[in-house]
């Protein structure tokens, strides 16, 4: 089935003839559904700390950066914007030319509120001779909006949302980019520095580093701090041959294979690569201005000291298992495991080997909000492969919806993943974990697409914070809505949180 040409191909990307095959064996097999024990709740898994434990989290936070461990905030930000702007796509493209769906008449009712009005203007008056008010009062809206979203204008159809202005300040406005490196200061610096990663596109790359090297020092100079700015891209390696419906490799016109990125599930090679003790993971597009920063802040810290201190009991443990623990130890361990890691053995043996197979690995708290229906996934206790049930974070596609219980569990379940995680990734010996071995592989899943009018199949890796890190330890802690304020259309933009 592969060719020489082939092999040349997959070998130039860094991806073995055995890795396509099992691929191309994907797609015919298809990827089995997840086993579900339960949704997560406030007290079946998901943990709701009073006042008084918030403020013992935050301390124990403070005092593990105290003591000069790194930590790093790790932001995936190599999606472009196109998905936020599609409504309007659809404005320029309509055969009508005044705004007539309530997302056309609210973003033209409401323009001057987005922080990019003035550079919006501004291309306006270059390009067409006029200002957004005047071609407005002329009916010229397709204008307007297309001076936004078209290269000639802000581009804002193609660039990457990192980079697009989400809010107003009085000494200018801010991208999502500049927001978490104030979060970094804010929350994740040590040492008197805060050292922040950005997963980017290649074709993004140099535009991130030339706004970096235009705002970093102000706000080093802000917050008292150094920042350590750093950015890797997905690795071609992790990229998925596309398949025919028929489950045959698909082909582009010369002939040659069709290479697709793997899904947000590629960047556990990314993440594996950072150097750290601890590692704060958050989407690009959730960010708030700097008045609602408190609340973020005070959580971020809480879930933080909700990981060091679970780390350092599992840390005890091992060193205990080293000695040789005595029945009363394994049971303590054997509690601890079950009762604040969630993780029921369900008939394996509990024995000194179970024991440190499920301690000594890498372990991540997950901020989950309530249910407010938002698309996306959502914390359940799954059985994994060893047969022990555990916490995870799920995608509606790892789910059977033919399956009455569980179609049940998805849609009744009172808590959502806002992509909001905390991560140790280092044994209690200090050395680093290797992420990828904690992968489950039988976690992906398979979409339809197409490509020149031709349908194929794409696979899609484990999600990063799904099967990725299926064997983790997991805690979820309930954090507030307010936390949670993700731009997923330009018309989020003018909600109450980004204004």
């Amino acid at each position: 089935m592969l060719t020489e040409k082939d092999l040349k191909q997959i070998a130039q990307r860094g991806i073995s003839e055995a890795q396509i095959e099992t691929q191309l064996k994907q797609f015919e097999t298809g990827f089995p559904f997840l086993r579900l024990e339960a949704a997560a709740a406030v007290g079946k898994g998901i943990v709701a700390p009073n006042e008084q434990e918030r403020k013992q989290y935050v301390a124990a936070w403070e005092a593990y950066k105290a003591q000069g461990r790194r930590v790093v905030k790790f932001v995936p930000a190599s999606g472009a914007a196109s998905r936020m702007f599609k409504n309007m796509f659809a404005f320029v493209d309509a055969d009508y030319d005044v705004p007539t769906t309530d997302f056309e008449k609210k973003y033209f009712h409401d323009i001057e509120k987005f922080a990019f009005y003035d550079a919006l203007d501004a291309v306006c008056q270059q390009n067409e001779g006029k200002g957004i008010k005047a071609l407005m009062a002329e009916g010229r809206y397709k204008a307007v909006a297309a001076n936004m979203l078209k290269k000639e204008g802000l581009n804002y159809g193609q660039l990457p949302k990192g980079m697009l202005l989400f809010h107003k300040y009085a000494e200018g406005p801010r991208t999502p980019m500049e927001e978490h490196l104030v979060e970094g200061a804010l929350y994740a610096a040590s040492n008197g520095e805060a050292h922040v990663h950005f997963t980017v596109s290649h074709d993004h790359l140099e535009f991130f580093k030339q706004k970096v090297a235009e705002k970093a020092d102000g706000f080093a100079q802000k917050y008292g701090i150094k920042y350590d700015i750093t950015f890797s891209e997905q690795k071609p390696s992790t990229d998925t041959v596309a398949a025919n419906p028929d489950n045959t490799p698909f082909r582009e016109a010369d002939g040659s294979l069709l290479f697709r990125p793997g899904g947000h599930g590629a960047l556990i090679e990314n993440l594996n690569e950072i150097e750290a003790d601890v590692i704060f993971i958050k989407n690009i597009d959730n960010v708030v201005p700097d008045r609602l920063k408190p609340e973020t802040t005070e959580w971020k810290q809480v879930i933080a000291g909700v990981l060091v201190s679970l780390q350092e009991r599992a840390f005890g443990y091992l060193r205990l298992l080293d000695q040789g623990a005595t029945d009363a130890q394994l049971q303590e361990m054997a509690t601890f495991v079950k009762d604040c890691l969630c993780i029921d053995p369900k008939g394996t043996k509990v024995d000194a080997d179970y024991l440190r197979r499920k301690l000594n690995r890498p372990m991540r708290v997950c901020g989950v909000v309530k249910n407010v229906g938002e698309p996306g996934g959502g914390p359940f206790l799954t059985y994994n492969q060893d047969g022990t049930v555990s916490l995870q974070i799920l995608e509606s596609s790892q789910i059977d919806t033919q399956n009455e219980a569980y179609m049940k569990m998805f849609t009744q379940g009172t808590h959502f993943n806002p992509v909001d995680l905390v991560c140790a990734v280092k044994d209690y010996q200090g050395k680093p974990f290797n992420l990828p071995d904690f992968v489950d592989k039988t976690t992906g899943f398979i979409s339809s697409k197409s490509k020149g009018g031709k349908e194929l199949k794409a696979l899609e890796l484990p999600g990063l914070w799904n099967g990725a890190m299926s064997d983790w330890s997991t805690v979820f802690v309930e954090v507030p809505l307010g936390t949670f304020n993700p731009v997923k259309t330009v018309n989020d933009l003018l909600r109450e949180q980004h204004q």
